[in-house]
């Protein structure tokens, strides 16, 4: 199965995009349309809420420009994304076309509801998402795990200080994209930092997640009951999208992503003035 990836959270987040790729393959979507509302708030039980307010917050996690290099333009991104990954992983995983775009939509929708595979930053892949049955339930297959070993091996290569430095050189191209899509008066660095937060909040389900099929109406039968699968537990099935794309890669993958979740998280940190 081919690997899909970025740059970790736009790097490390891309063990979490490249998830989305290879279980939501296939799955039916609505038309596309890029969200305008205001970022969502978190809470502590990593579910999502409105903001009360629709005045722009604070910046909280301001991005130095680098001082040694430029700023990197639309045309520097593929050769600064070769140099990290190397253009042969760049090429197979990578869709460079309008890439800044692309990773703030998806960003930002791993903290909502649904994340549109149109404005992932990856190539979609085959392979289906499997459930068998289990002590009379339905449960999340393990071999599904398996199929994302060997992504979650090359997020866990990737340098997080280089992957955070290029980060910086790439964020004014990110903050524009964010401005574009909706968000005229908010800060992408903050709205990344949200996400980061609550997929590292995301509850660990252990090695066995009861799954529910949902019924078909109407007299044409589905041929395609991947697609309906939904989390038994009502309280896994209002989490994120980004959160249930980590349940469903499985406990032993949950648990090493977020520790490269985390990682990235300190390297960004760093990216702000010293206080």
């Amino acid at each position: 199965m081919k690997r899909v990836a970025w740059v970790l959270v736009v790097l490390a987040l891309a063990a979490l995009i490249g998830a989305a790729v290879w279980f939501w393959r296939g799955r039916a979507e609505p038309p596309v349309a890029v969200s305008t509302a205001p970022p969502a708030a978190t809470v502590a039980t990593g579910q999502v809420t409105q903001p009360a307010a629709s005045e722009p917050a604070a910046v909280q996690h301001p991005v130095e420009a680098p001082a040694a290099e430029p700023a990197l333009t639309a045309t520097d991104l593929p050769a600064a994304l070769d140099e990290l990954l190397g253009h042969k992983a760049v090429l197979s995983w990578l869709l460079t076309d309008d890439f800044a775009r692309r990773v703030v939509a998806t960003v930002d929708n791993l903290g909502r509801s649904f994340a549109p595979s149109a404005m992932w930053p990856v190539h979609t892949t085959a392979g289906r998402f499997q459930a068998s049955e289990r002590g009379g339930r339905l449960v999340v297959d393990a071999d599904n795990a398996l199929r994302y070993t060997p992504f979650v091996l090359f997020v866990e290569a990737i340098d997080v200080d280089r992957a955070a430095a290029l980060y910086r050189r790439m964020y004014p191209l990110l903050q524009q994209a964010w401005q574009d899509i909706g968000y005229p008066k908010g800060y992408f660095n903050d709205r990344l930092f949200e996400v980061i937060d609550l997929l590292l909040a995301t509850p660990e389900a252990g090695d066995t997640i009861a799954l529910r099929l949902t019924e078909v109406q109407g007299p044409i039968p589905s041929t395609q009951p991947w697609l309906r699968y939904r989390f038994a537990d009502p309280a896994f099935e209002k989490l994120s999208a980004g959160q249930k794309i980590l349940l469903r890669m499985g406990a032993v993958n949950e648990r090493r992503l977020k520790s490269r979740l985390a990682a990235f998280r300190l390297a960004l940190a760093k990216l702000g003035p010293a206080r």
